[in-house]
């Protein structure tokens, strides 16, 4: 699983020109699931995104985390995050999962950041989605659950 985590001041998410997903302050996350993810997968992601310290304390630090500040996530499943461009000019993306799969991970994604008590919104599965990203800082990451397996 990836994901690409944005601190943002706001963001928001459109399908046919209608806002479909909005947050303020918190993180923005677009989310790739590859055909070899699990529950696990979900978990460790959860875990890592919630508590990761990248908000400024009252010293200009980042030490705190998403938790620390009640901040919000927007959610997008972003399935090219497992394009390979190695090879030609058209990326391959044989590694997504296949999107009942990724659905159903995605869906898990998101039911778990609830259960942390954090206010999250998403973009529709499988959609063609216009994002807006008010990036904050900017701070921008890249986080793998394979490094961890």
């Amino acid at each position: 699983m990836r994901a690409v985590v944005q601190r943002v001041k706001k963001s928001h998410v459109k399908t046919d020109n209608k806002i479909v997903g909005e947050i303020g302050k918190g993180l923005m996350v677009l989310l790739g699931i590859s055909e070899d993810d699990s529950i696990v997968d979900v978990e460790y992601m959860v875990e890592k995104i919630v508590n990761l310290r990248i908000f400024e304390d009252s010293d200009n630090k980042m030490n705190l985390s998403l938790l620390d500040v009640e901040g919000e996530v927007l959610v997008v499943s972003q399935f090219t995050l497992y394009g390979d461009c190695r090879k030609g000019r058209r990326p391959s993306f044989v590694r997504a999962a296949r999107p009942e799969k990724a659905e159903e991970l995605y869906d898990l994604f998101i039911s778990k950041l609830k259960e942390k008590n954090v206010k999250t919104e998403s973009g529709i599965f499988q959609a063609d989605m216009t994002v807006y990203i008010e990036n904050d800082g900017p701070v921008t990451l890249i986080i793998d659950s394979e490094k961890i397996i």
